[in-house]
């Protein structure tokens, strides 16, 4: 009789600790693995400011690099694991970097992130694993799948401080059959010290804190490059409809933002020479308009 044939996983492997000690759980646990970094966009796709600052600035931060695929595969390599590339640029120019532009163009505060997770890594690559004769999906995400019944539910990880969860809410069961986090069960420290013990080289290495085709947090400046147009300036005005002053195109805004407004206030009823601070309560598209007011 033949051995059992052994469980197959496709490791999505951004360079980051996370998911290197994720696929380190499933070798150790015997399944037969692969590790892929996915190649979302290429340097093209950033504004001529992002992405440049020196080793240690911000935009070092960011996820996707080169030195991101160096570090997924010199892991994938340590632990004995086969290791490719795998292009998804263009699902992710219009499912991602595209969703993004249209919310901001049209008032809205998009989730990048959100986006990638439904239509990147538990659609397409989860595809692509099916089509290459594999069972799951496995990712470094801090949540849980359990099975009650017939029906799989997502749950919170057991590091509260850590979960993303939230991030995975667009999951379909049929993507819940197939993914695992193998991190849910285990602290931010835990998977450091995994990474340490196994002499990972990215042990140490910070998460990454922008939205990876953002890498130096300048949405607006992101956009105009991306797209070629110039963001129209228009009128802050007030509930009433008082104009108090010009915003610099409503895709630098986004509902509830009190930064940057470079508005004095609002006069206080109290006293006129007093000024009560304002955020963005509403956006306007067809009218171009920015509504701010007070608490």
């Amino acid at each position: 009789m033949s051995p059992p044939a052994m469980k197959k996983a496709i490791i999505a492997m951004s360079g980051g600790v996370d998911s290197s000690v994720a696929a380190w759980l499933m070798k150790e646990r015997g399944w037969d693995c692969i590790g892929v970094t996915m190649k979302l966009f290429g340097t093209d796709d950033l504004a001529p400011s992002d992405g440049l600052a020196p080793s240690g600035g911000r935009a070092s931060r960011s996820c996707c690099s080169l030195r991101d695929v160096r570090d997924a595969r010199n892991v994938a390599s340590r632990i004995g694991m086969a290791h490719y590339v795998l292009n998804f640029s263009s699902e992710f120019k219009e499912e991602v970097i595209g969703r993004f532009i249209r919310a901001y163009e049209n008032g809205l505060t998009p989730n990048p992130c959100i986006d990638c997770n439904r239509y990147i890594k538990f659609e397409s690559l989860l595809r692509r694993a099916r089509q290459l004769d594999f069972d799951y999906v496995v990712t470094g995400h801090y949540a849980r799948i359990e099975k009650d019944g017939d029906r799989f539910l997502l749950k919170k990880a057991l590091d509260e401080k850590k979960d993303q969860s939230y991030f995975l809410y667009c999951l379909t069961q049929e993507q819940l059959a197939h993914t695992l986090f193998p991190l849910g069960e285990l602290t931010k420290d835990d998977v450091r010290n995994i990474a340490g013990e196994q002499g990972f080289g990215n042990a140490g290495k910070q998460d990454s804190q922008d939205i990876c085709f953002v890498p130096g947090g300048d949405y607006p400046a992101f956009i105009q490059n991306y797209t070629g147009r110039t963001a129209e300036k228009g009128p802050f005005v007030d509930s009433a409809g008082r104009v108090l002053g010009e915003h610099r195109g409503i895709i630098a805004y986004t509902i509830g933002q009190r930064r940057g407004l470079d508005l004095p206030g609002l006069p206080s009823d109290g006293n006129p020479e007093m000024f009560e601070p304002v955020y963005v309560k509403e956006i306007h598209p067809a009218a171009n308009t920015v509504v701010v007011g007070p608490d």
